[in-house]
Formats: C-alpha cells, sequence, structure tokens
C-alpha cells in the first residue's frame, strides 16, 4: 500500500548543500536515509568503472593493445567479485551487502562494463544505433538501479523486487537525460578529446570531427553544424516525451515521495533541455548549464507544485 499523500520528507532536503551534486543525487536525497546511502554507494560504483576507462581517454595518446587488456583484465575481475559475492575490500563488501539487501540484479554493472570496454576498444559511435547500444550500459545501467530502489519494499524482514520491468521503466528517462548530456556538455567533452556524437550523423551534414573542436574552442557555428543540432533536439524531444508518457503510467505504483524523486529527475534535465536553441545558440557549458540560483528555484518549484497520484 503507498503511503499517504504527503511530501512532509521534502523539507529535510537542504537545497544548498546538494545543487552541485548529479541530478540522479539530488533527487534520491528525497529517499530516507538508508535507501539513499545504497543509491550512493551503486552509483559510486558505476562512477569508478566509468572513470576508469574516461580518465584513461581524456590523457589524449593512444590507448595501447597491452593497456586495453590490463583494463579489460580489471573490469572483468571486478564483475567476478560481484558475481561470486566475495569482496576483496571494504567498499566491496558494503556494496555486495546493498545488492543482497534490496535484492537488485547484476546486469546493470554486467552491461555498463561492457559499454566501458566498448569505449576502450573503439574512438567515438560509427552510427546513432551503435550509440543507443551503448546506452544500454552508460545510461540506462545507473537508472535502472535507481528505478529499482524506487520500487522495491519491505514485505515482513525482505525486501521484494518492484511490481514493474527496471529496464523498460528506466529506458525513456534515461535516454532523455543522456542526450540532454550529450548536447549540454558538447563543448566540455570536445575539448577533453571525448566525442559522443555519431559519425555517419556527421557524415549526412558534411561536417568533420575537427570542426566539432573548432566549434568547441570558439569557433564559428556553421549551418551544417545548426542543423545537426536540430537533429539532435528533435531525437531529444521524441524522448522526452516517451519519458513523461512513462513516468505517469509508471507514478501510481511508487510511493510519494519515488514519484517526486523521478520528477525531480525530469525536471532538471527539462530545464537544461529548455536552454538549447538550435537556431541562435553557442552550446557553451556556459549558455547550457543553468546556474545554482536556477536550479534552487527549479526544485523548489517543482516541489511546491509536486502532486502525489
Amino acid at each position: 500500500m503507498k503511503e499517504p499523500k504527503k511530501i512532509d520528507f521534502a523539507s529535510e532536503v537542504d537545497f544548498d548543500q546538494i545543487l552541485t551534486n548529479p541530478i540522479l543525487d539530488i533527487a534520491a536525497r528525497f529517499w530516507e536515509n538508508d535507501r539513499y546511502e545504497a543509491f550512493r554507494v551503486c552509483y559510486r560504483s558505476m562512477r569508478v568503472l566509468d572513470d576508469l576507462v574516461d580518465n584513461r581517454k581524456i590523457e589524449g595518446t593512444e590507448i595501447s593493445h597491452r593497456e586495453q587488456i590490463l583494463l579489460t583484465s580489471m573490469i572483468d575481475d571486478w564483475l567476478v567479485t560481484l558475481r561470486r559475492g566475495a569482496p576483496t575490500g571494504e567498499f566491496d563488501k558494503q556494496l555486495i551487502a546493498i545488492i543482497n539487501q534490496y535484492r537488485i540484479p547484476p546486469w546493470p554493472w554486467e552491461r555498463l562494463a561492457q559499454a566501458m570496454k566498448y569505449d576502450l576498444y573503439h574512438d567515438g559511435f560509427p552510427s546513432l544505433l551503435v550509440f543507443l547500444r551503448y546506452c544500454e550500459g552508460a545510461a540506462i545501467s545507473p537508472a535502472s538501479i535507481f528505478m529499482h530502489l524506487c520500487g522495491v519494499e519491505m514485505d515482513r524482514e525482505d525486501y521484494t523486487p518492484p511490481p514493474y520491468d527496471i529496464h523498460k521503466a528506466a529506458r525513456p528517462l534515461a535516454l532523455f537525460s543522456y542526450f540532454v548530456h550529450i548536447i549540454r556538455d558538447l563543448q566540455k567533452d570536445q575539448q577533453a578529446g571525448l566525442n559522443y556524437i555519431a559519425d555517419n550523423m556527421l557524415l549526412e551534414e558534411g561536417l568533420a570531427r575537427s570542426e566539432l573542436v573548432e566549434i568547441a574552442q570558439g569557433g564559428t557555428i556553421s549551418n551544417r553544424f545548426r542543423h545537426l543540432m536540430t537533429r539532435y533536439h528533435q531525437i531529444t524531444e521524441y524522448y522526452r516525451h516517451r519519458a513523461r508518457t512513462n513516468l505517469d503510467h509508471l507514478q501510481p505504483s511508487l510511493a510519494s515521495r519515488y514519484q517526486l524523486s523521478l520528477e525531480v529527475i525530469y525536471g532538471l534535465y527539462l530545464q537544461i533541455f529548455q536552454r538549447v536553441n538550435p537556431d541562435t545558440g553557442t552550446f557553451t557549458s556556459e549558455e547550457l548549464n543553468p546556474t545554482p540560483i536556477e536550479i534552487k528555484n527549479r526544485l523548489e518549484e517543482i516541489v511546491s507544485s509536486f502532486e502525489p497520484v
């Protein structure tokens, strides 16, 4: 049975302390402390895998075959630890205990590992379809853990799984959020030597990767680039609409604090998306990132207008 329609728990969140945190972390702050801590540990474990590869790619030098094998082995060894439930350190012990307590399936970490291996052996994405497959691990996996923790319920002395397929529930919002990331972080990623724009879409617009780097460094924004961003804006809008429809369908099965956390994710990514203007925008990090006060105002707006269903 869902809890009464009240949001007293929202008053416990100090917005000023969380405005610079990742959006998923901000949203999870509306949960109970133990469930937030479970999310924090799971999210940290995924960041460790992600940063292992990203930090190496940001160095800019070619990753040797020997390094590829070494990093792949590190990822595989970590997965073996997770599957066997045999921790090698204090953090692994904490993570495995949380996975067992909340009955979280292992596949989100396995799919994330596959995405990280793709990063090790490939430079970019030949097509949008390949990128969407990559998103299964890079975006949908962490979102699925979030959705799992939203839906598990205590039954006597044990947690029962969510009453929905967590992959299906997480996918639309995860893809909307990730495409917003791709547009928002375009300048930062290009300056760091990272490219998430599909090569076939660049080719269709007559663009080269080098032009993305030039634009990220303050170069002239061509009409070809604006048309590319229009297409990415349309793709993002498609997933925004699907995310909104899916949330409306899903939320009646959730307690109010978890409903609100999903509204926070949707609302804060929507805030960024609304700043994207393919026709006149500069696509700089400064232009596309809301200020802390703007984020705080949007959070207060989301909370004040929230009505549990």
